[in-house]
């Protein structure tokens, strides 16, 4: 196939899914959602071609020119746009991908920064989806966006379900828009950089470090994590959407 003016199979980070069984997994997953449907990603049409088959209005994007052309002429029934899944608006209600391993911490930014979707099924490198389910302690990305999404882990794929065959196994995430937020929207920015505080400050135990982060005395960190069921000696990777959310409740009173 001809170079794509993003450039070769490389730098394009391609790794196509051959795996039949997660294409179904992918599949049933998408149609247990309802609305229109965003591919992320189409490559060679694995999954735009199961997508098709769900009578639902589909959209696939990729960035190679020469395999839109291509998805153009084999598969019926689908919107195929030339686009970037950094670029593209995101106008549908459910979105799914096999997402470009190099670009998954940017798109996922995107995704939970833009649009008013409300499914996510989203094929990703296996560490990140187990970190973005909070399997093994969440990350600072996922314990900021909590509470306006749940995250589950479907799934893990073998490498060498993908061609050409990448160095780790891929993971199914699902994100979910929470019909009731945990914190209201308009706070959002203001509880984003709480708990990047929380996470890069320094204190040794968890009430220190809340002290230092949120810039209260001691006795009130103690007393914010009392009333938000919090042991001190976790570790805030370790906290529940719900505990972050109570916590910033009696942070900012």
């Amino acid at each position: 196939m001809p170079r794509s003016s993003y450039g070769g199979r490389h730098e394009l980070g391609e790794n196509f899914l051959t795996h039949t069984p997660t294409i179904k997994r992918l599949t049933e997953l998408v149609a247990a959602t309802q609305g229109s449907i965003l591919e992320l990603g189409a490559g060679s049409g694995a999954l735009t071609r199961p997508l098709a088959s769900l009578g639902r209005p589909v959209t696939a994007i990729d960035v190679d020119e020469y395999r839109i052309t291509r998805l153009r002429r084999d598969v019926a029934g689908v919107t195929i746009e030339h686009a970037d899944a950094l670029s593209y608006p995101i106008a549908h209600a459910v979105l799914v991908g096999n997402i470009p391993f190099h670009l998954t911490t940017p798109i996922l930014r995107r995704l939970l920064t833009n649009g008013d979707w409300q499914e996510a099924v989203l094929l990703t490198q296996w560490e990140v989806a187990r970190k973005r389910a909070g399997v093994g302690g969440s990350t600072m990305m996922t314990a900021q966006t909590a509470p306006w999404f749940s995250f589950a882990l479907q799934g893990r794929v073998p490498s060498w379900g993908f061609v050409p065959r990448p160095s780790v196994d891929g993971g199914i995430l699902t994100i979910t828009r929470r019909d009731h937020p945990l914190v209201a929207r308009h706070e959002r920015r203001r509880y984003e950089r709480f708990v990047r505080a929380v996470f890069t400050s320094r204190g040794g135990t968890l009430d220190r470090i809340v002290q230092n982060a949120a810039r209260v005395d001691r006795a009130s960190a103690i007393r914010a994590l009392r009333r938000s069921s919090i042991d001190k000696v976790l570790l805030p990777r370790n906290l529940t959407p719900e505990q972050w959310a109570q916590l910033w409740r009696c942070i900012r009173t």
